[in-house]
């Protein structure tokens, strides 16, 4: 936590909010209302977290425009969880790595590694390696030949990057991740899946994040392209000659399969499935779980596997959700009809 103080003026000024109440007020922390402590700063995004804060030992509460109180010292703001997220690294900074590097670090001659950069214990930085001002790589992590490295980017411990990768400005890689590892791809010839050679690369534009232990192959040919500020969760997998646009957003056990493109500003809930050679169009909505099997145009929302538009998919829902009892009705109307022939008969 950091030993700074701040005032709410100066908490104020730095999200662009506006103080109702004492600005003087001293913070030296930020704390959930159910947990806070005189000189804390708290948030409250709708009418019941308001309410738990106002009545909270909170110096100070994070609130929307429309919200007033006569008890609390307020700064106001169009959006609370998005000064939220500002707000948190004022008391949360990051921890401080000192430029150098380690001396278990194994480090190429032919690297080239600026000195403002810190390099951790037990790396492996091969030939012809770029790597940018204060970038960090925390520890057991292993750069193949010809890797580049932008500026104020951060590779947790045991990332590993394949030959040839390159990594933009202020991009953050968790634990686990392997950038640029073989596409899977494969011909079958005489009774057998012989390799095909996979010799592209893969780039990452600047302000992505990758979660951990995220598989991210190299193209066949060409490059795996991850668009910038695309964000990007844990158990991801990314196939050969994809291409994400900007400002995607693809959470938990995501996969996309090869030579797959898609738009910008494009959300795929948890497990979404993409087949591969398909457009995905920008600011696509994929639903937890779809199976994506076809193009899908600009600004549209698929459900289901085989995932459809999501009105289609709503009204299929509701059909299934209706089966136990079309079933006992037929059922009925079957024995109806076994009646009646049976009367007939006589």
């Amino acid at each position: 936590m950091s030993s700074k103080f701040y005032t709410v003026a100066d908490v104020a000024k730095h999200v662009g909010g506006e103080v109702m109440g004492d600005g003087s007020v001293t913070l030296s922390a930020f704390a959930p209302a159910d947990s806070a402590r005189a000189g804390d700063l708290t948030f409250a995004e709708n009418e019941n977290y308001f309410a738990r804060a106002e009545k909270s030992a909170a110096s100070a509460i994070l609130v929307a425009t429309s919200v007033s109180s006569s008890s609390k010292t307020l700064i106001r703001v169009v959006n609370p969880r998005v000064a939220f997220a500002k707000v948190l690294p004022l008391f949360f900074p990051g921890p401080f790595f000192a430029p150098g590097v380690h001396p278990s670090a194994q480090i190429s001659s032919q690297a080239r590694i600026d000195p403002t950069a810190h390099i951790g214990a037990f790396c492996i930085v091969a030939d012809g390696v770029q790597i940018g001002p204060r970038t960090v790589l925390e520890g057991g992590n292993h750069l193949g030949a010809d890797c580049v490295v932008g500026e104020d980017s951060h590779l947790f411990p045991n990332v590993v990057l394949y030959a040839r990768s390159q990594i933009g400005d202020r991009v953050r890689i968790h634990s686990g991740t392997v950038v640029g590892s073989d596409g899977f791809g494969y011909v079958f010839d005489q009774g057998r899946h012989l390799k095909v050679p996979q010799i592209g690369n893969v780039i990452i534009q600047d302000d992505v994040e990758i979660g951990s232990n995220v598989s991210i192959d190299r193209g066949a040919l060409g490059s795996t392209i991850i668009g910038r500020g695309t964000k990007i969760d844990n158990l991801v997998q990314i196939g050969h000659n994809v291409v994400l646009g900007e400002h995607c957003i693809l959470c938990g056990q995501v996969g996309v399969a090869g030579s797959t493109k898609v738009g910008s500003y494009t959300t795929m809930a948890g497990q979404v499935g993409v087949a591969g050679h398909l457009t995905i169009g920008s600011q696509v909505t994929l639903g937890a779980q779809a199976g994506v099997m076809n193009n899908i145009p600009d600004g549209e929302k698929w459900l289901g596997a085989p995932a459809q538009p999501d009105r289609d998919m709503k009204r299929i829902f509701v059909a299934l959700q209706r089966l136990p009892e079309l079933s006992k009705r037929v059922k009925e109307l079957e024995k109806r009809l076994e009646e009646m022939e049976g009367e007939g008969e006589k």
